[in-house]
């Protein structure tokens, strides 16, 4: 890539940016997508006032932050599935954790969080309607995991993320989002000592504005921020 077309591309990025900030509610937290992304898209979206940052591979992020250290007030957000003997990497790199699809992983980052001496914040991924290709709970699974996973003293479990299924309707996505956001409130009124779910991360490129009606508190944006994923 030029560089002028390296310019022209980040002036792209930035003018839908703005043009999306100026729709969103205060209430919603942006995390741009940047999986994939050069460090200078990623530079882009950052001077026009982005400061939250999605990452689903560790290898590439580790070697973006190194890149982007410069930039000391971003927030990585990791929101992949998280394989067990990549748990302390992903802490020592990421204070979110979105992917948080099992007892056993929570378990894992809660020990390894304990011997660091952090406290990441995570979202429980939840499978409202079962979809074999994802990772996450089942309802019936969180609800039953809820008197252990409260009683993490590191791993602070402070929201619920969700993924539609693939082809799933408009509609079918509108009743996911708000089943998410009244398990959510179902979880809040339980005699919970830690738990406390306060971030709903839920709506992607395809669908967040169903997920924001639905009351997202964080919607993961890659391809309408940055446009189609290009080569370095």
């Amino acid at each position: 890539m030029t560089v002028s077309q390296s310019a022209d591309r980040a002036d792209a990025i930035q003018a839908r940016i703005r043009q999306l900030q100026a729709s969103l509610p205060e209430t919603v937290r942006l995390i741009a997508v940047s999986k994939r992304q050069p460090a200078s898209a990623v530079r882009a979206a950052y001077a026009v006032g982005l400061r939250d940052f999605g990452e689903s591979q560790l290898q590439e992020a580790i070697a973006k932050q190194a890149e982007l250290a410069d930039l000391s007030d971003i927030t990585w957000h990791f929101i992949g599935h998280l394989q067990s003997n990549k748990v302390r990497k992903a802490i020592k790199h990421f204070p979110w954790i979105h992917s948080v699809d099992s007892l056993k992983l929570a378990r894992r980052i809660d020990q390894i969080a304990a011997e660091l001496g952090a406290q990441p914040q995570g979202c429980l991924q939840v499978k409202i309607v079962p979809d074999p290709p994802k990772y996450g709970f089942s309802v019936s699974e969180l609800q039953a995991a809820l008197p252990e996973l409260d009683q993490l003293t590191h791993l602070r479990c402070v929201g619920l993320m969700t993924i539609p299924p693939l082809d799933t309707s408009p509609e079918g996505t509108r009743q996911i989002f708000e089943q998410v956001r009244a398990l959510a409130e179902e979880i809040n009124h339980g005699p919970w000592q830690r738990l406390r779910i306060s971030t709903l991360s839920m709506g992607m490129s395809g669908d967040y504005p169903l997920a924001i009606a639905a009351g997202a508190t964080m919607i993961r944006l890659g391809t309408t921020l940055f446009g189609d994923r290009q080569s370095r």
